[in-house]
């Protein structure tokens, strides 16, 4: 065979026939469809992804301001997450020592929620939460250093979160709850009495101070039966490494200017510029 030849022949094998480019055309062009196609349908019948909103729970919050906040964040009647908060069918992992009431373990943070979010998976995840951060050693060395258990703790974080004016006072706050009750002295906290009344003030009278109630603890030694609020980390640590010191009483007599003593006389001179400035800020 000729060289000539030899590539005629060539060229017959490789030249494809007008049927054959039809078919061949048909075929890439399929194969865009279905590359375009694809993505398309993928698209269309994927669901949208939600984006989570936010609830942000404050360090202090006591229990029914924390069910009131659910209750709009998931856009509830009034009431529902208080009701889920009692039935045992939530499922609330809790100590035994706070004898199924989860005030002070609906750990204050900013929790995700969408629109399939349930009233009881959100208070498991503040509770869980909790018991994770709570039942961590050095909580638990803290409280046994201190004679006292980690429920204890927690009550006594409670009223610091609710006493401190700001947080550089927390250690302070504390060794006042401990000195007191190492002395056997009331506590005499505000903020116990204002949980039994189911209020948040700085004026406390002296009818109030009488009133028969386990949250009194200015007629009642000891600490009151449950935590009056749920406290943040901060306030944990103070209460499990309270700052040295002898104070037994204290005041705050303006915003930032909180005056601890040991010395009743000076206590009183305290509490007497308290008021003072009480006065000085309706009269004005």
């Amino acid at each position: 065979m000729t060289y000539r030849s030899w590539r005629a022949n060539r060229r017959r094998r490789t030249r494809l026939t007008r049927r054959g480019k039809l078919v061949l055309i048909l075929c890439a062009a399929l194969v865009v469809a279905t590359a375009v196609t694809v993505p398309l349908l993928l698209h269309r019948d994927a669901p949208p992804v939600e984006k989570a909103r936010t609830l942000l729970i404050p360090e202090g919050w006591r229990a029914n301001q924390v069910y009131a906040a659910v209750d709009r964040s998931l856009g509830l009647a009034q009431g529902t997450t208080r009701k889920a908060a009692g039935t045992r069918a939530t499922g609330l992992k809790l100590p035994e020592a706070a004898g199924g009431n989860p005030e002070g373990y609906l750990f204050p943070a900013t929790y995700p929620v969408t629109s399939s979010t349930t009233p009881d998976a959100l208070l498991r995840y503040m509770v869980d939460t909790a018991r994770k951060r709570f039942g961590a050693d050095h909580i638990s060395a803290g409280a046994q250093r201190n004679g006292v258990s980690v429920h204890q703790t927690v009550i006594i974080a409670s009223i610091v979160q609710a006493e401190a004016d700001t947080p550089e006072d927390m250690g302070k706050v504390a060794r006042v709850v401990y000195n007191r009750l190492a002395r056997g002295m009331a506590l005499q906290m505000d903020s116990t009495l204002n949980y039994a009344l189911g209020r948040s003030t700085v004026d406390t009278t002296h009818a109030d101070t009488r009133i028969e109630n386990s949250y009194n603890t200015y007629n009642r030694t000891g600490l009151p039966p449950t935590p009056i609020g749920n406290p943040g980390e901060q306030a944990m640590a103070a209460a499990i490494s309270p700052e040295p010191g002898e104070w037994l009483y204290f005041v705050t007599v303006k915003p930032g200017d909180t005056r601890f003593t040991n010395d009743y006389a000076r206590h009183e001179e305290n509490v007497a510029e308290f008021n003072a400035n009480r006065r000085a800020a309706t009269a004005g």
